[in-house]
């Protein structure tokens, strides 16, 4: 690796930001490949390997699984509150607001359940993706509360999600629209053991 590649690659890191605006344009089926093969490429536990993916580009579809999610999480939020949740529970009342921000590409990151170590390898998995999709030009978001479809088997068998796996890393890819600035990261707390 050369020192411009590194340099490239730790931009990439600090500039990727989840995108929640997104313009009409379609994701090639050969950018999705590029960011899946990316994907394949972090750690895995004992080489296993576990993930499996669902790219899902029927919009009619997207909105389906939104709207089931929605009134769910509305009652979980509303449960739990905390700070910053009144924006996000606002908006999952609006009924033209999907969860998945209206992004052209939904993939979802499948693991086996057989494998002990699948949601972590899974999400390594999906933040290489991030991370090769925003160098792409494509931005992304994990949207962790779509894994609530796994509670439709009717979803589930329309998303081609098999029994033996489940829905570990639900992203969404698209070109992005206007972006809000980045939020500022809080400096680390660190301890070094000498």
């Amino acid at each position: 690796m050369t020192g411009a590649e590194s340099i490239e690659i730790f931009s990439v890191i600090r500039e990727r930001r989840s995108v929640r605006n997104y313009t009409d344009r379609d994701v090639p089926e050969e950018g999705l490949r590029a960011i899946i093969a990316a994907g394949i490429q972090a750690p895995t536990a004992l080489g296993l390997q576990p993930w499996r993916f669902v790219i899902v580009k029927d919009r009619a579809l997207i909105q389906q699984v939104s709207d089931y999610c929605k009134p769910i999480l509305i009652e979980r939020i509303g449960e739990e509150g905390g700070a910053g949740t009144e924006e996000f529970l606002a908006a999952l009342k609006t009924p033209v607001f999907s969860i998945f921000y209206n992004a052209p590409v939904l993939v979802l990151v499948l693991g086996a359940r057989e494998a002990v170590s699948s949601f972590l390898d899974c999400a390594l998995c999906a933040e290489n993706m991030m991370l090769a999709a925003w160098a792409l030009g494509i931005g992304s978001c994990w949207i962790g509360s779509a894994a609530l479809v796994q509670e439709r088997p009717d979803l589930l068998a329309a998303l081609k999600v098999p029994d033996d796996h489940q829905i570990v890393a639900p992203l969404i890819f698209g070109y992005p629209g206007p972006l809000s600035p980045k939020p500022v990261r809080r400096e680390p707390r660190i301890d070094w053991v000498p």
